[in-house]
């Protein structure tokens, strides 16, 4: 088999295999083809690739010579037809924002691994991207935010007085949530935590966050750990209570999200027009219309003296260790379906296999992806 990695387009600097990645899979008896300076925005070289065992190409020439094609983003841009029937494509698909692209990539008998809808088993957990990302995300959003506050994150005593530390509020206890939690923590800052799933109570705990507790919340043990939609009478409770930590806070990182649905709106627009001037909203979920009222994606807005970030691409900016994690949940992946002499086994009675192959065979598979596209 032959394993093509492409190069991303727009602001993705992440690559979908570094070197280091290539020379694991080479030991799969799989040979490797490399889009020319693919890895440049990661600060991996052509050199670096070739000096791995991997080949280098026009993008053409790894299209037509890869029986699968990895990327971080779906090849939205490329014509559907340079692509042809019973290649794989293996990415991070976002469902609904490119379900036309599904559509076509399915009636062109693509095979499309979805890398976002592997299955949140433990067997699953060291494929599992979303998680990876999200590391990376709650860990960058903190460091922005810090350097953004004009106060200090930690109390610090001084000769000049006592700097009392800042107050953090994070939405969601999530990947993201958590690390952001950790973060913030080892900054010195005072962290509250608001999530639906009572089951994330004692992380939080553990990392040193209060977590504030709104009763009535729904959950769901077949979400996969992931938050459910609530009834509006919680949703009515919960705003009300975050309203007031919200004001409290000079900092509140957002990260709430439900697969397949909009963001849930948590801060309102009103509240933001009661936060400290100078305080500081990192909206993680801004892709998905934001968990602040007001945020705008991909953008950093002030209202009334407030800063709010929407930005979910936090990954993008952290391409080294970001492609490390990328490609190493990649490989094993690869490693269930990937035979002792290098041949693909794409074998759909596996449940990680099925839960994250889109469309295979001009059928569209995935439950999940059912789902989202309202498919019968």
């Amino acid at each position: 088999m032959i394993i093509g990695v492409l190069k991303e387009s727009g602001t993705e600097n992440r690559v979908s295999l570094l070197p280091g990645e290539v020379l694991v899979i080479k030991k799969m008896g799989v040979e490797v083809i490399v889009e020319k300076s693919a890895g440049v925005n990661a600060y991996a070289t052509d050199k670096d690739y070739e000096s791995a065992g991997a080949k280098t190409a026009e993008r053409s020439v790894v299209i037509s010579s890869a029986d699968m094609l990895l990327s971080v983003n779906p090849p939205v841009k490329d014509n559907i037809k340079t692509f042809r029937e019973g290649q794989i494509i293996c990415s991070v698909l976002n469902p609904q924002e490119n379900s036309r692209w599904i559509e076509e990539a399915r009636l062109q008998g693509l095979t499309i691994l979805a890398l976002d809808l592997i299955p949140r088993t433990t067997r699953a957990q060291s494929m599992d991207i979303l998680s990876s990302m999200a590391t990376v995300s709650g860990y960058k959003a903190v460091l922005e935010a810090a350097s953004m506050l004009p106060k200090f994150f930690p109390m610090f005593m001084s000769a000049a007085g006592t700097i009392k530390p800042a107050k953090v509020l994070i939405l969601g206890a999530g990947v993201a949530g958590l690390q952001a939690i950790a973060i913030a923590r080892k900054l010195g800052a005072q962290v509250e935590v608001f999530d639906v799933r009572s089951a994330v109570k004692e992380e939080v705990k553990s990392l040193g966050g209060k977590f504030i507790e709104v009763e009535g919340a729904k959950e769901d043990a077949a979400a996969g750990g992931y938050a459910v939609e609530q009834t509006e009478e919680f949703k009515k409770k919960q705003q009300d209570l975050i309203q007031q930590r919200a004001i409290a806070s000079d900092v509140v990182i957002a990260t709430a999200q439900i697969p397949g649905k909009k963001a849930p709106v948590l801060l309102l627009k009103e509240t933001v027009g009661s936060m400290k001037p100078g305080s500081v909203i990192i909206d993680l979920a801004a892709s998905t219309g934001g968990n602040c009222e007001l945020t705008q994606n991909g953008k950093t807005i002030i209202v009334n003296g407030v800063h709010i970030v929407g930005k979910s691409d936090y990954p993008a900016d952290m391409p080294s260790d970001a492609s490390k994690m990328f490609g190493c949940n990649i490989i094993n992946l690869l490693k269930i379906m990937v035979e002792k002499d290098g041949k693909l086994n794409l074998n759909m009675q596996d449940n990680i296999i099925n839960g994250t192959t889109a469309v295979h065979s001009k059928e569209y598979v995935s439950m999940r992806v059912k789902q989202m596209l309202n498919i019968q």
